[in-house]
């Protein structure tokens, strides 16, 4: 464990911290952490950041086509893609093998 050494706040608010923590815990330029108050004072920590997908109507429709095993499930999902406001012909798709 690397041992203790003071930092300095900056302005708005930011810290630099020393290179032997952010090569112990493996950050880098950029990396993100949760600052969280503890009894003892701010405890930071890495955190994990997931990317996000916002599926757009057209994505969905296309999940929904290209998801239908068969062909009842493909006439159901091209009239959901319908009630959707969408041309399932106009959705990039493959339908489903008879």
């Amino acid at each position: 464990m690397a041992q203790s050494e003071s930092i300095k706040v900056g302005k708005r608010g930011a810290i630099v911290l020393p290179a032997a923590l952010r090569r112990q815990y493996g950050l880098e330029e950029g990396a993100t952490l949760i600052a969280e108050p503890t009894e003892e004072g701010i405890m930071l920590k890495p955190a994990v950041v997931l990317p996000f997908e916002r599926y757009t109507l057209q994505r969905k429709a296309e999940f929904l086509l290209n998801n239908a095993i068969g062909a009842d499930e493909y006439r159901w999902a091209a009239a959901e893609v319908r009630r959707m406001g969408l041309d399932p012909d106009g959705i990039p798709h493959e339908q489903p093998l008879s």
